[in-house]
């Protein structure tokens, strides 16, 4: 046999050990689920890490889209998540059409998934800080030193290695999200053809980040399941250490239910871009968004008279607030997001009986 893959294939066997880590449900919907998601992680981490590797010839890829189908540490239902690998010692244009979306935002990261399973922010830049011509298009240079002549800047560091991408939708349905595209304004070196030993750094890369990624959100499951049910702040660096959006205030933490209960959830609308939450299963993967009401926005949300918003999480609709359903599991995993909001009002929570 291959040796470099049967290297790969007993790598993969060790990471999927996580499956029976002693915190980990072992009910038939959450193993299915699991070995589900490390199909999804393996898909992610190999086009991240085997295919599209050379900083010098970089592409945007979209792995959470309709068709890869990747849901990662929380994902949000509303957003398109795009990146590209890249290398702090180049220059790279990025230009794109504006479509319709409210919110696109751009960072530079120092991408360590591969290594410890974090990711460093060295970058951020908004689309309303860009100009944005008559034809809807605008660019941009993402690099290690800012541009003499004032050109638009996603700032990097020497270091780092992804320019990460989020479009919100409010409502999908009728936006358009921006195109883009990047290029490589100073590629060096001459192509090399593919050898054993390069595949074998860039499987051993995949696995790094295919561990990391699945060790690094069944930690944060951990951390959440003793706290079942209650809403609170556990510190924005907590979020922001996994490659979490500066502009965004985060709530996580975990949910419990009998069939015969409701989670109810009472806050306060702050001053805000968009708002959302949604829904999780235990690995941190949103529920099936498609086919059930598992999330909500600023844009679907019914509010209070007194412009309260109260979100009930429940197997079926208890006929008051904005229901969200379970969709069949009985525990997990939730977010709930404030951008660029001016107060971060703390939800309040309750467990009652329908």
């Amino acid at each position: 046999m291959n040796a470099t893959w049967e290297k790969f294939c007993n790598d993969l066997l060790d990471v999927g050990e996580i499956l029976s880590d002693p915190i980990v449900p072992q009910d038939p919907l959450t193993q299915a689920e699991g070995v589900r998601y490390l199909s999804r992680l393996l898909r992610y981490s190999t086009i991240n890490c085997v295919e599209y590797t050379d900083p010098r010839w970089p592409q945007f890829t979209s792995a959470p889209n309709p068709n890869m189908m990747t849901k990662i540490g929380a994902d949000n239902p509303d957003n398109v998540y795009m990146r590209a690998n890249i290398s702090g010692k180049y220059t790279y244009r990025i230009t794109g059409t504006r479509g319709t979306v409210p919110l696109v935002t751009f960072g530079s990261r120092i991408n360590r998934y591969h290594i410890d399973g974090t990711m460093m922010q060295t970058g951020d830049l908004h689309i309303h800080d860009l100009e944005v011509d008559e034809h809807g298009r605008f660019e941009f240079i993402a690099s290690s030193e800012k541009p003499a002549d004032g050109t638009a800047w996603l700032p990097m560091d020497p270091e780092s290695n992804l320019i990460s991408v989020r479009q919100t939708y409010k409502d999908r349905r009728n936006e358009v999200i921006a195109e883009l595209s990047i290029e490589c304004l100073n590629p060096d070196g001459e192509f090399v053809p593919l050898a054993p030993e390069e595949i074998g750094q860039r499987l051993d890369k995949a696995i790094g980040m295919f561990r990391g990624t699945a060790g690094t959100f069944l930690e944060w499951s951990r951390k959440f399941m003793p706290h079942a049910n209650e809403i609170f702040d556990w510190g924005q660096d907590y979020f922001q250490n996994a490659g979490g959006d500066p502009t965004i205030f985060y709530f996580h933490g975990y949910w419990k239910l009998a069939e015969d209960e409701a989670w109810v959830i009472e806050t306060e609308i702050p001053n805000c871009e968009y708002y959302n939450f949604v829904l999780q299963n235990f690995w941190v993967e949103s529920l099936d968004y498609h086919r059930s009401n598992i999330y909500i926005n600023n844009h679907t949300a019914k509010l209070n008279d007194d412009g309260t918003l109260t979100i009930v999480v429940a197997a079926k609709d208890p006929g008051y607030g904005n229901w969200i359903s379970t969709d069949g599991h009985a525990e997990g995993t939730w977010a709930m997001r404030w951008i660029k909001a001016d107060s971060h009002p703390i939800p309040t929570a309750k467990v009652v009986k329908i």
